[in-house]
């Protein structure tokens, strides 16, 4: 819905609480347009109100769940979780959305454990398989995390951050043609995905194809301006060609977006000591010594050791 549809929406909800204040739907029906919103407390104390009402909506305990958990509270979202499961065991939203609060708690187990789940009540749900392999990609078992990829995919051919992720699988396994297949893939059905072309540059810089992972840091900088590590990269693909000046400017946007990266500073200072100008060279590996005590030195510059 857009705006004016949501906020005609939560009109005609409250004025169908103030003829009928135990309607439990009508409050759990304003929460979700309220959440739709982006307006999570609000959406919160109505679902608190509709389970007050009717404390056995296992739904309404899932939507509350999801409430807190946009609004960053994520042992409230696990507690929601748990009473949607526990009043509606085959309620695969509550599985699915309580895998993915456990992710982000790094509950990697815990996580897979609901996808697991999810997937025995739905076999057909391609996020699952998605959400799950990007928890194996994460604890580090590599052939699990692409053969759940390689499932979303064949689940949805459209998905495009299965092709994404599968590629920084493929990457990590030093595939690094069968990176940039997916990456090529994942940017055909999503060509506004700054982080596949990021992706790209950064298989096409471990090729050693210098100029083309240029050119993918170039689309990714042009729709994110504010990505300092694609700044970052271009800069190291610049050095590596013998572009010092190009190298210097790239560092220097990096350090602006992201003044706390020492290694930002190494490599600049890394640059500038390649080009002669040792007073500049100096400072910024004093600024990255600052900025990270264990002692950052040219050799030691990311990109270059």
């Amino acid at each position: 819905m857009h705006q004016d549809e949501l906020d005609l929406a939560i009109e005609n909800y409250t004025k169908a609480i103030a003829l009928d204040p135990q309607d439990a739907e009508a409050y759990s029906d304003r929460g979700l347009a309220y959440h739709d919103k982006g307006d999570y407390d609000r959406a919160i104390a109505d679902f608190d109100q509709a389970i007050a009402l009717d404390p056995h909506d296992a739904e309404t305990h899932s939507d509350r769940g999801l409430a807190y958990y946009f609004r960053g509270d994520l042992d409230q979202a696990i507690a929601n979780y748990n009473q949607a499961i526990i009043l509606d065991p085959q309620l695969v939203e509550a599985y699915s959305n309580r895998g993915t609060a456990y992710y982000d708690t790094d509950d990697l187990g815990q996580a897979i454990a609901d996808y697991d789940q999810v997937i025995a009540l739905d076999p057909q749900d391609a996020d699952a398989y998605y959400n799950r392999g990007n928890a194996y990609h994460e604890m580090g078992d590599l052939d699990r995390a692409i053969a759940d990829l390689d499932q979303a995919i064949a689940l949805d051919p459209m998905l495009a951050p299965a092709y994404n992720n599968r590629g920084l699988v493929h990457y990590d396994k030093d595939d690094l043609d069968l990176a940039i297949a997916d990456y090529e893939q994942a940017i055909a059905l999503d060509p506004e995905s700054a982080g596949s072309h990021f992706n790209l540059g950064n298989a096409y810089a471990s090729l050693g194809e210098l100029d083309r992972a240029i050119a993918a840091y170039d689309q990714a900088i042009a729709l994110d301006p504010q990505d300092a590590d694609a700044y970052f990269n271009r800069g190291n693909a610049y050095f590596s060609l013998g572009d010092l000046d190009q190298a210097i400017a790239d560092y220097g946007q990096a350090i602006t977006l992201n003044p706390q990266d020492a290694d930002a500073y190494a490599n600049r200072g890394f640059a500038y000591e390649t080009r002669g100008d040792l007073d500049e060279a100096i400072a910024d590996y004093g600024q990255a010594t600052a900025l990270d005590p264990q002692g950052m030195d040219a050799d030691s510059a990311r990109g270059f050791g």
